[in-house]
């Protein structure tokens, strides 16, 4: 994994993503499946220009869902969470 756009693939923008903003400093990511901590903290560094304190990361599994007469599973992804130092932010989630 050489490309770090390959490996951050979108922002998470939640209630709750956006309250881990506000009180702790972290940002919420979502990512390559194979990527692993090193390879994010680098990628958020390289690309946003921050300092990054760690990195954590979460498999979230496919969810069923049903649309009127429709059955099937949304996709399963990686998620990661990752905590900047007091001071710096990421412009992207400012909206």
């Amino acid at each position: 994994m050489t490309k770090y756009y390959d490996i951050l693939k979108a922002p998470i923008i939640t209630e709750q993503s956006t309250k881990l903003i506000e009180s702790q400093n972290k940002y919420t990511f979502k990512v390559d499946r194979k990527a692993n901590k090193v390879e994010i903290k680098k990628a958020v560094e390289a690309i946003f220009e921050v300092k990054v304190l760690s990195v954590n990361t979460i498999n979230m599994l496919p969810k069923f869902k049903r649309m009127g007469k429709h059955e099937g599973y949304k996709s399963a992804y990686k998620k990661a969470i990752v905590q900047l130092p007091e001071g710096q932010k990421i412009d992207a989630f400012n909206v």
